[in-house]
């Protein structure tokens, strides 16, 4: 029964993609007030749809951790054969959860730092710097925990 003294956090988590679902409709409404104006550049609409893609992302990576860690950790949601079940979530476990992880996170960052390259000027070497090497951080993690589960998975499998 311990399992459900993690319900809360998931149930926050949701409240949490609220405010996600609330940035993305201010961005967008920001987005939209400033079409009016002439003299807005390409580039600053591309830094405010890269902004909504960026929250669509980490909305996503929520629905993630959310449907994947309650299906994982507190309940089964008996979803099978359901036309809404996602496609992912018939073959999740805590291996394959920190995977979709890892990669949402590596796609949230190479968002961010796309935003960071193209706004460079605003920003010192160093700050690219750092920003770069924490990317690269992010997918060498990613692929170590890929490994690692295929090592596991494969372990687990056993001869064939």
């Amino acid at each position: 029964m311990s399992r459900w003294l993690q319900a809360p956090l998931y149930i926050g988590l949701i409240v949490a993609q609220g405010v996600y679902v609330w940035q993305f409709w201010t961005e967008l409404v920001h987005l939209l007030s400033l079409i009016s104006v002439k003299d807005i550049t390409e580039t600053e609409i591309m830094l405010i749809v890269l902004g909504l893609i960026d929250v669509v992302m980490i909305s996503n990576l929520l629905v993630m951790v959310i449907v994947g860690g309650w299906e994982t950790f507190v309940s089964r949601l008996e979803l099978e054969n359901h036309p809404d079940q996602p496609e992912w979530l018939s073959h999740v476990n805590a291996g394959v959860l920190k995977v979709k992880l890892a990669t949402a996170i590596i796609g949230i960052s190479s968002i961010h730092l796309l935003k960071t390259f193209i706004n460079a000027t605003h920003y010192d070497e160093k700050t690219l710097m750092w920003q770069t090497i924490i990317h690269l951080t992010f997918v060498a993690s990613a692929m170590a925990i890929a490994y690692t589960e295929k090592l596991t998975h494969s372990a687990h499998a056993g001869p064939h």
